[in-house]
């Protein structure tokens, strides 16, 4: 299955990056390719991305259901695709380092289902990674700025 998963470092404690990331309000807008997402609950939500993995050019709508909230560590959640045959699950997981330093790391594991699932799940092996990389950087450079205000 393809997947990605990315972690880093930041200079805060791990109840001020739980309490950024309890809240996808927070955080959805910093994943690349984000146009937009709608809760319908506090654990289901819908997200839009545009695509730009490879060859496909499109926009992409996911299905969120959160499955668990372990405060303050992880978040575990499943993605479902709307308009495409699109499936996986991912994980937000906050380790604390020290009292005032937390390792942060992103998961996403997704698959694609249908006739042109085998090229697309080829071409989600070297996206997905850069990705995730790019969302736990970009979560944890928020992080930091916030908290230097």
């Amino acid at each position: 299955m393809p997947s990605g998963m990315h972690q880093v470092e930041v200079g805060l404690p791990i109840n001020m990056v739980w309490d950024f990331v309890k809240d996808m309000d927070n955080w959805a807008p910093l994943i690349p390719g984000y146009i937009q997402h709608r809760k319908f609950s506090n654990r289901q939500s819908t997200w839009e991305f545009n695509s730009n993995i490879g060859f496909i050019k499109k926009k992409i709508s996911l299905m969120v259901t959160i499955k668990e909230w372990v405060e303050p560590t992880r978040i575990t959640f499943h993605l479902k695709g709307l308009n495409e045959e699109l499936s996986g699950e991912g994980y937000f997981l906050a380790e604390a380092i020290d009292k005032n330093k937390t390792s942060i790391t992103g998961f996403l594991e997704i698959t694609a289902a249908g006739a042109m699932g085998p090229l697309v799940n080829t071409v989600l092996k070297s996206y997905l990674p850069k990705v995730t990389k790019e969302m736990a950087i970009a979560i944890s450079t928020k992080l930091e700025e916030l908290n230097r205000i």
